[in-house]
């Protein structure tokens, strides 16, 4: 195995070739296909080869446009098998909890939440009418949600029986009650009606913070900017500057919001600086994570932290949608050695 821990040996590639859904190669072989004018069997080939060679995952060769890309440019892509391992590799289990349950991520993390936060019990109905009546409309999520679920929007002028509605929410186990945070108007005249997140995924060596990719996630008015909730992104460069238009892993471009009309390739992140600041620190809260993928949100007071995730996934950019045909793999390479 090499040193960096990412393997390569025959058996590993014999126990992926065994997990291989051929139906799904193919559905997304003729997405290819009748984008980029490829034969179905040369896209067939092309993606199992590159999956048992390369570490690319199938969505990942539909969603970076690999079919048009030569074997340079494809190298220069982070693809999920590498950041998966890498997550692996790196996140001491012993703290990946904090990570996957919002009420010990906000615990750890209260510092750099920005906004206030009540969790339910079977006590406390009256803080959650008093929280509630304060804020008005609230975020309420399930501890253990990912991707966008379980997380739900309720305003207080809608509730009519104080504890029945607390006795539901215990019942469903939303129990997480957050303020909505107030983006910064740069991201609010985008999308109002979301909070837009900008996912900043780093890696923290012992001593400083590298940002390695940066995307910035909008909603389309729905309590989440997911890709599930019609959630788009575009990738930003070191600036805070959009890269090109909006997309998502569905076949969807936006050359503007569909909602607002704003141009997306116009977009510019507000203070850029001040969130590489930020992100150094609180990378270093939990070093025993190194490699996070963190969601914060720009407001007019400064970044805000929303979540970490420490299977921090991949956001890329796109070559037939941004005319960019490189990726930031040099970035992980340099940041992480391998």
């Amino acid at each position: 195995m090499p040193s960096n821990g990412l393997p390569s040996n025959l058996s590993y590639m014999l126990e992926r070739a065994r997990n291989i859904d051929i139906k799904s190669v193919i559905e997304r072989a003729k997405e290819v296909s009748a984008q980029h004018g490829v034969p179905v069997p040369k896209v067939v080939a092309d993606m199992l080869w590159s999956a048992a060679r390369k570490d690319v995952a199938f969505q990942d060769y539909v969603d970076y446009d690999f079919a048009i890309l030569n074997p340079e440019e494809r190298a220069t892509y982070m693809t999920h098998p590498v950041s998966n391992r890498i997550a692996e590799q790196y996140a001491d289990p012993e703290f990946r909890h904090i990570f996957h349950d919002k009420v010990e991520f906000n615990k750890h993390f209260a510092d750099f939440l920005g906004r206030d936060w009540l969790v339910l019990d079977e006590t406390n109905v009256d803080a959650l009418k008093d929280f509630m009546t304060k804020h008005g409309t609230v975020v309420v999520k399930t501890p253990m949600g990912s991707a966008g679920s379980g997380v739900f929007r309720y305003t207080a002028d809608d509730v009519k029986d104080w504890a029945a509605f607390h006795q539901e929410l215990l019942g469903q186990g939303r129990v997480l009650i957050e303020e909505v945070i107030q983006q910064h108007p740069e991201l609010a005249a985008v999308c109002p009606g979301t909070v837009n997140t900008t996912r900043i995924t780093a890696f923290f060596d012992g001593e400083k913070s590298h940002v390695l990719a940066a995307a910035q996630k909008f909603g389309r008015g729905q309590v989440s900017d997911q890709m599930s909730f019609g959630g788009f992104y575009t990738m930003l460069d070191d600036d805070g500057k959009s890269k090109g238009p909006g997309y998502d892993s569905h076949g969807h471009v936006h050359e503007t919001h569909p909602d607002s009309g704003v141009k997306i390739a116009d977009f510019q992140l507000p203070n850029m600086a001040e969130v590489h600041e930020f992100i150094d620190k609180v990378s270093r809260v939990i070093p025993q994570v190194p490699y996070v993928g963190w969601d914060i949100v720009q407001t007019a007071k400064g970044p805000v932290l929303v979540e970490g995730n420490w299977g921090a996934g991949v956001y890329e950019n796109k070559p037939s949608v941004t005319g960019i045909r490189t990726g930031h793999k040099p970035r992980y390479q340099k940041a992480i050695g391998f």
